[in-house]
């Protein structure tokens, strides 16, 4: 992926110039535009350009299915069962892990142009042109080929999964003759079993995942198409149904066919020079575990059934609607950085369409953007992603977190494995039973319960939602405290410790008293201590005594955390700090990330960190380290921290931020926001970091918005580096909508919806009320010596937006050969 290019170009409308990224993407605010086709990035930007809503997910291939990198439909759940084999198996190892699967594909349109196939890589390409549009949310396309027999058509396509209705999308597909009349066939197609990359971890070349799916029926009748399968091992009922609406300026021909794993729709007609034929095709899906066939049949109907009352611009407007509610809540702006400005917008598209309608499934690592991590959910949901959307849309944390409480039953069963009480969450997953079989860094890494208490607790205070608290979180917090103090143990010097554990840096393993994971399950035992004192007849059903409280309280009240005297900070781990330290000064640039060629035996005796671990203690327990703790655990770890993993930056923004290393800060959040759309990685291609996305709000509003949210309400403490001029950022917070405005020396809060509120900003309680702003200045932050990082490791992004040049006249890569498609911000 090439970094900022020297190139230039003016909108249709007379707009500032927008920067270019050289073969990548245009640097707009409201879109991302691909202004031209990248053959060897095909993966890469079908990740990019994946529409879902939580429950489906359609990756962003191109209509035709080729060329193509990885092909792929999810429904969130669907999966296949994949052995685990061991040269000796151990007591607690699972037998079996989950695979996401590809289901059936519902957006294939192949188009013959006098019977040549549409193919960009045969005859010319004219033209190629596909917009991922943040307001509309939709992907379209815009295309002009001509054909190895010299004739030329356009192409323009749009399409939509709803955000509103969990199982609908649809797909609008126009093709026009230019210059001479053509014979155009048009087939429309629900595909199964398209082969897809095999996994590196599948050894056996008939493993199940080459054909995951059984046909149970199919069906093709007048212009709708129905497949409906199984999947081998899990047995789960897959289903997709399609139905099309054509217009034309000629006569069409139409005919269907089916087959088990295909069905197909054809269309074609002669069209003279300017003529068309487009067909908007409506799709339903569905799936389920326990439901019978013919229920799965109907609710297949059903979901088409709303598409067609809608149609295409009733599916358009409602998805603008629901857009448009969603963004009056979660907009950030941001002026100094266009191409941060678009990243994080990018970002909170990406998050919504993850958990919007995953009602009562769990979100993904890489949600449903691609079979990354196999699909699994990681602890990485709970601390960033929920994190993200307790602020801006609160109702989807409410249903992720009920979907972990519907997984206790297997948590409390895994807990009994390893001898313990309580629940032990797994490490990956998707229906809850633990999918790591590598124990340290796996299935030792309990603090996944203290971030699912975080979460309960954070959502519950953020909303006031008590039902919820009596109903799930009190019990996600007794049974995780449980595990907390059956894990642990008192010692001789009468603090309560945890042995053995593995905290969010992969390259450290079976630690003692581990700083992050001991504050967080501090945290979680004061909390179910709490609730349970707050609702005592939950806590009698669920038989949570007084005296079990008081357990709970004296091991947080007597939590360990080590800390150096010497040094003046805390180790990451206890006796972390006697270990030697890697040697970074002999590791070439190539030799990053450290376990691809290095054995994790290494990592584990030196000091070399993957990811923030004791950093990201100091944004999520703060409260638990005064100001030059901060600042000089901070500047420990940046010497030994090489973020070979897409979470670390973010949490480095945060800190950078509060301990006034602004333009760190900003680096380390541009790295974050840049880490899909550069891709310098060459990892995104099997799907989207949905966490470091969520990471670049996090590090925009907690850190240089500076906000906490503590037990009783919102702190503020803003801060703007020099390439900022103004950030502003919208939260929602008890029934309120608030706006934060960060200028240089001036913070603005604003109340645009809701009751008056008391809020802190830095050391002062601020009433905002929806009468007036309240302004109030920054306090600078304290001049420190700027950190150093590992040898190679520095962020930076490369030319800076305000060096790039305009291109020489009549060169600039973001001209095509014909008009250009609009995005949402120039009507």
């Amino acid at each position: 992926m090439a970094r900022i290019g020297n190139s230039v170009c003016m909108s249709d409308w007379g707009r500032a110039p927008t920067v270019v990224v050289e073969d990548a993407f245009i640097v707009e605010p409201w879109c991302v535009r691909e202004p031209r086709l990248r053959v060897d990035e095909l993966s890469t930007a079908e990740s990019i350009f994946t529409l879902a809503n939580g429950g489906l997910g359609i990756r962003g291939c191109l209509d035709e299915g080729e060329p193509v990198g990885t092909s792929g439909t999810y429904l969130n759940g669907v999966h296949e069962l994949r052995s685990l084999v061991y040269p000796e198996t151990g007591s607690g190892d699972p037998e079996a892990t989950e695979t996401l699967v590809n289901t059936i594909n519902g957006t294939l349109i192949r188009v013959l142009v006098d019977g040549q196939p549409l193919d960009v890589r045969q005859g010319e390409l004219l033209q190629h042109e596909r917009l991922l549009d943040f307001r509309r949310g939709t992907l379209r396309r815009r295309l002009r080929w001509r054909c190895p027999g010299g004739r030329e058509v356009e192409v323009i396509s749009e399409r939509v999964v709803s955000l509103d209705q969990r199982m609908t999308a649809a797909v609008r597909y126009r093709v026009q003759a230019l210059d001479q009349p053509v014979e155009i066939v048009l087939q429309s197609s629900l595909a199964a079993n398209e082969q897809l990359p095999r996994l590196p971890a599948v050894p056996d070349p008939e493993e199940l995942l080459a054909h995951p799916l059984e046909g149970l029926e199919h069906q093709a009748a007048g212009a709708r198409l129905t497949l409906l399968h199984r999947t081998a091992t899990t047995g789960l009922i897959v289903g997709a149904t399609a139905e099309h609406v054509i217009d034309s300026s000629a006569d069409v021909e139409e005919h269907v066919e089916s087959q088990p794993d295909h069905a197909r729709y054809s269309a074609s007609v002669r069209l003279e020079p300017g003529g068309h034929l487009t067909v908007v095709k409506l799709l339903g899906y569905a799936w389920s575990g326990d439901r019978d066939l013919p229920a799965v049949r109907d609710e297949l109907a059903g979901a088409l059934t709303v598409a067609r009352r809608r149609g295409w611009d009733g599916l358009l407007a409602a998805q603008r609607v629901f857009l448009d509610n969603f963004w009056d809540s979660a907009d950030v702006e941001l002026d100094g950085d266009p191409e941060l400005q678009q990243a994080v917008r990018f970002a909170l598209f990406q998050l919504l369409q993850a958990t919007v309608r995953a009602d009562g499934r769990g979100i993904a690592g890489k949600a449903l953007t691609g079979t990354g991590y196999e699909g699994h959910v990681f602890w990485d949901t709970e601390t960033f992603v929920l994190q993200v959307m307790t602020a801006v849309a609160p109702s989807v944390v409410r249903h992720a977190l009920r979907w972990r409480h519907s997984t206790l039953p297997k948590a409390r069963e895994r807990a009994r494995q390893f001898d313990l009480q309580g629940a032990a969450f797994p490490w990956r997953t998707i229906t809850g039973a633990e999918c790591s079989g590598y124990w340290p860094a796996g299935s030792a890494a309990f603090h996944v319960n203290a971030d699912i208490a975080d979460a309960v607790v954070r959502y519950v205070d953020a909303t006031e939602d008590e039902e919820f608290a009596s109903s799930y979180g009190l019990e996600l917090l007794a049974e995780t405290a449980r595990l907390w103090l059956s894990l642990g143990h008192w010692g001789r010097d009468e603090r309560f410790h945890i042995f053995g554990v593995t905290g969010p840096d992969e390259y450290s393993a079976l630690g003692d008293d581990n700083v992050y994971t001991n504050l967080m399950a501090q945290r979680n035992l004061h909390a179910a201590a709490h609730w349970a004192e707050q609702l005592p007849a939950d806590a009698a059903r669920l038989e949570i005594t007084e005296g079990e409280r008081a357990q709970w309280r004296a091991a947080a009240d007597a939590m360990f955390v080590p800390y150096d005297e010497g040094l003046g900070v805390h180790p990451q781990a206890a006796g972390y700090l006697d270990q030697p330290r890697w040697d970074f000064a002999a590791m070439a640039e190539d030799s990053y990330p450290l376990h691809s060629h290095f054995p994790y035996f290494q990592l584990y005796r030196k000091q070399v960190v993957k990811q923030a671990d004791l950093v990201l203690a100091l944004f999520l327990r703060g409260d638990a380290f005064d100001d030059e703790q901060k600042a000089r655990d901070f500047a420990y770890y940046e010497e030994i921290t090489v973020r070979d993993s897409s979470l670390s930056a973010p949490c480095q923004a945060i800190i950078a931020a509060e301990v006034g290393h602004l333009d760190l800060a900003h680096e380390y959040i541009v790295e974050s926001a840049l880490a899909d759309m550069r891709d310098e990685e060459h990892d995104s291609s099997n799907g989207m970091h949905i966490a470091a996305l969520a990471g670049t709000w996090l590090a925009l509003v907690a850190g240089f918005g500076g906000l906490r949210q503590t037990d009783g309400g919102l702190s503020f403490r803003p801060t703007l580096p020099a390439a900022l001029s103004r950030l502003r950022f919208r939260l929602l917070f008890r029934g309120r909508l608030l706006r934060v405005t960060v200028e240089p020396g001036t913070a603005t809060y604003e109340l645009l919806r809701g009751a008056p509120i008391s809020i802190r900003h830095e050391r002062e309680t601020v009433e905002v009320s929806g009468e007036q702003a309240v302004s109030r200045p920054l306090s600078p932050r304290p001049r420190r010596p700027v950190p150093i990082q590992p040898e190679t490791r520095a962020p930076g992004r490369g030319t800076p937006l305000d060096e790039a040049t305009p291109a020489a006249p009549g060169h600039s890569v973001a001209e095509p050969v014909g008009p250009r498609l609009a995005s949402y911000d120039d009507r």
